[in-house]
C-alpha cells in the first residue's frame, strides 16, 4: 500500500474534521467539490443547528464545548483536512470588534494552539469568516501558528458575484497546506487575493477584462428571479394597487394573495407570511435595500433578517421595474422578505436541503444567516485539495 511522506495512505479518503459545522454549508460544499474525503466527525454548540444537520446528513454532530478537546482527542480522529468556520461575531463592523478579546473567539484560538502539540497534525486546513478578520490580531495570530507549524498559505477574499449568484457577500478564506504539498499557483504563496481566476487554472492572471470595481461579474449573474420560490408579478392587466391607512398589508397585496390560492412556500408557511408591514415601510422605508425580480445584486442576509429591515439583507418588490414610474411610492411595491428557502437558494444550498417543521421561521433565518455560499467555498475547497482529487 502506497504511502505519501506523511505516513498517510496515498488512496484512501481523506479524513476531515468540521468544526462550528452548522447548518451544514461546509460539508456541502465538500459533496459539490467532489472529492475524495470524509467527515469523520463535525462540531457544533447551537442545539437548534445541530438538528437542522442530522435532519439532512443523518448524523449529529458532537455538542460539546471546542475548548474541552485535547490533543490526544484530535489525533484519536486522524484527520488529514480540518474545515473550519469559527464565529464571525468578534471581527463584524456591527459587532463590538473586541477580536481576541471577545469570549467566541477563545474556542478557535484554543484549536490554533493545539496544532504544535499534535502527533498526526492535519495536511490542510481551510477557515472562513467575514471581512475584517484578515486585520484581526486572531488572524496574526493563526498565521503565525500555521507557519511555525511547517504550513503554507493563499488568502482569499470573495464574493458570490464572483460565481455568478446574484449575492454579495464577500468573505474571507484561508487556505492552508503542510510545505510536503504545494498549490497549483505557488506565486500566490501568503498573498490576499480578490479575484477567483487562480482556482481556474489561471495562474493568477484575470481571465476577463469585464469584472467591476469589486471583482464581480454581474452581466454573468442569473437574475434574482431564477432563485424565487414565489414568482408571481404584477402586471398591467391587474387591478391598481390600493393603500388603507387603517391596514398593515395593501388590498392589492391580499387580493394577489388571494389570486394566489394562498399555496404556501416550499417551508410550508404562506406568502403573507413574507409580507412587509406598512408599519414598518413608513418607519424605515429609506433604510431598505429594494431589489426586484430581474436585479442582479442583492445584499447579504444576516441572522437578524426577518426581525430587523435596516441593514439585515434586501426586500423583494413583488412587481416588475418596468411597472414602476415615479407615481411608485415603497408603499406600493408590495414588498416582501426573501423566503428561507430562497436564501437558501442564493447560498447555493441543494434542492434536497431542508428545515425539520420543528425550526421556527426566526430560527431558519437566523442559521441561514450564520453560514455561507457553497457556489464560493466547492471551488475554493476543489482547489485545495487539487493534487489528491
Amino acid at each position: 500500500m502506497e504511502m505519501d511522506e506523511n505516513g498517510w495512505q496515498r488512496d484512501e479518503p481523506l479524513r476531515v474534521l468540521e468544526f462550528y459545522s452548522g447548518i451544514g454549508g461546509m460539508r456541502y460544499s465538500m459533496i459539490e467539490a467532489g472529492v475524495n474525503a470524509t467527515i469523520v466527525q463535525a462540531f457544533e454548540i447551537n442545539d437548534t443547528a445541530n438538528d437542522v444537520y442530522q435532519y439532512n446528513f443523518r448524523h449529529r454532530p458532537y455538542q460539546g464545548n471546542i475548548q474541552s478537546l485535547t490533543a490526544a482527542d484530535l489525533d484519536s480522529y486522524q484527520a488529514h483536512v480540518w474545515l473550519l468556520s469559527p464565529p464571525c461575531q468578534p471581527y463584524t463592523r456591527q459587532g463590538l470588534q473586541k477580536d481576541s478579546g471577545d469570549a467566541r473567539a477563545s474556542s478557535f484560538l484554543s484549536i490554533l494552539e493545539l496544532i504544535p502539540q499534535l502527533s498526526l497534525a492535519p495536511l490542510k486546513l481551510f477557515v472562513e469568516n467575514v471581512v475584517g478578520f484578515e486585520t484581526s490580531d486572531t488572524h496574526g495570530k493563526m498565521i503565525e501558528v500555521l507557519k511555525t507549524a511547517g504550513f503554507i498559505i493563499q488568502e482569499f477574499i470573495l464574493s458570490p458575484l464572483q460565481f455568478g449568484v446574484p449575492y454579495s457577500r464577500p468573505r474571507y478564506f484561508c487556505l492552508a497546506k503542510r510545505k510536503s504539498s504545494s498549490f497549483q499557483t505557488l506565486q500566490n504563496d501568503h498573498q490576499l487575493l480578490r479575484i477567483p481566476d487562480p482556482l481556474f487554472g489561471n495562474d493568477g492572471k484575470k481571465i476577463s477584462n469585464k469584472l467591476d470595481s469589486q471583482g464581480s461579474k454581474m452581466h454573468e449573474c442569473k437574475p434574482i428571479e431564477s432563485f424565487l420560490e414565489f414568482k408571481h408579478f404584477k402586471n398591467p392587466d391587474e387591478a391598481e394597487t390600493g393603500i388603507s391607512s387603517n391596514s398593515n398589508i395593501s388590498p392589492a397585496i391580499l387580493e394577489s394573495l388571494k389570486r394566489r390560492n394562498h399555496t404556501n412556500g416550499s417551508d410550508g408557511f404562506p406568502p403573507d407570511q413574507y409580507l412587509v408591514p406598512l408599519t414598518l415601510i413608513e418607519r424605515w422605508g429609506s433604510a431598505m435595500d429594494v431589489v426586484f425580480p430581474d436585479s442582479k445584486r442583492c445584499c447579504c442576509f444576516t441572522k437578524s433578517y426577518f426581525r430587523y429591515v435596516k441593514g439585515t439583507g434586501s426586500l423583494l418588490a413583488n412587481i416588475q421595474p418596468s411597472m414602476v414610474d415615479k407615481a411608485f411610492s415603497l408603499k406600493e411595491l408590495q414588498l416582501r422578505y426573501f423566503t428561507p428557502r430562497e436564501i437558501a437558494n442564493l447560498h447555493s444550498f441543494p434542492k434536497e436541503f431542508a428545515f425539520p417543521e420543528t425550526v421556527s421561521l426566526r430560527q431558519r433565518y437566523a442559521l441561514l444567516g450564520n453560514s455561507l455560499s457553497i457556489a464560493v467555498v466547492a471551488p475554493l475547497i476543489r482547489f485545495l485539495f487539487a493534487e489528491h482529487s
